[in-house]
């Protein structure tokens, strides 16, 4: 068996979605079975790539520029699929990244535990997305998708707190916020194979939020640093722009982000 931060790498360097959600899925149950065993694999060293391996399309675009479409047609239903597809491949690389790039630190198993278990997740969201996709005709790469995904990584290269802070904690923590309005655009297009699937994603990604609160306060307390002000520090480092409200705070709380970490960031314009 490949130490983790091999796998992680192997991951990174897959280029196709359905071939690098695959490979995913088969290391994170070889992960998991070691484990069920009680072994504490190799974690290793690994040299993840600075940007994860990408189809050739879709084509990337500076966020500005990515075509609007209004969420009342099938159109931009199916535009809103392709959106959630790209955000799950790169939560993907995002979990394998934090996997590979910060495996030399001195974290206990659990911490892998918990993000093989979410890069896994991700991974079936999305297949789960995709399915849906070709269901409509269409097909994850065929509409242009948002270039800024992967900036956190870029930013957070070399900070592992500020990765905790920024992606589950404030990139995943909108997905909490927002999911439930796509849910119900699909319900009310009575498209129940799309809402069986944005509700997977639902419940699964508070656990996800949940294990970036986690760690982050788990670092906190062993380095005896305050989390919220930290908290704060970060995001205002490696965040572009204000937190946007309204936010889920019932599921924020389930995921152990309290309001005073995002409100006091929040965009009131």
């Amino acid at each position: 068996m490949k130490s983790l931060t091999e796998m992680a790498c192997d991951v990174l360097n897959t280029a196709d979605g359905r071939e690098k959600t695959a490979l995913s899925r088969r290391y994170a149950s070889q992960w998991q079975a070691a484990r069920a065993e009680g072994a504490v694999p190799d974690i290793g060293k690994g040299a993840p790539p600075l940007r994860p391996a990408r189809p050739d399309q879709p084509q990337l675009l500076d966020p500005r520029d990515v075509p609007k479409r209004k969420p009342g047609t099938p159109e931009g239903r199916t535009a809103i699929l392709h959106a959630v597809a790209h955000i799950e491949l790169n939560a993907v690389d995002l979990h394998w990244d934090l996997l590979a790039r910060f495996g030399h630190l001195d974290l206990p198993i659990g911490f892998h535990d918990d993000w093989v278990k979410a890069a896994d997740e991700e991974s079936k969201h999305f297949n789960l997305i995709s399915d849906c996709l070709e269901n409509t005709g269409s097909f994850y790469g065929a509409m242009p998708a948002h270039a800024g995904m992967w900036r956190a990584a870029e930013d957070t290269i070399d900070d592992f707190m500020g990765r905790l802070a920024v992606v589950p904690m404030v990139l995943e923590a909108r997905g909490l916020d927002v999911t439930p309005g796509m849910i119900k655009i699909f319900q009310n297009a009575k498209d129940t194979q799309a809402v069986e699937a944005m509700n997977v994603i639902y419940a699964e990604e508070v656990h996800h939020v949940a294990y970036g609160s986690k760690w982050f306060h788990f670092l906190c307390g062993r380095d005896n640093l305050d989390p919220t002000p930290l908290f704060h520090k970060l995001v205002k480092t490696y965040f572009h722009g204000g937190l946007k409200p309204p936010f889920n705070e019932e599921k924020r709380a389930e995921a152990g982000i309290p309001p005073d970490f995002y409100w006091p960031l929040a965009d009131q314009r």
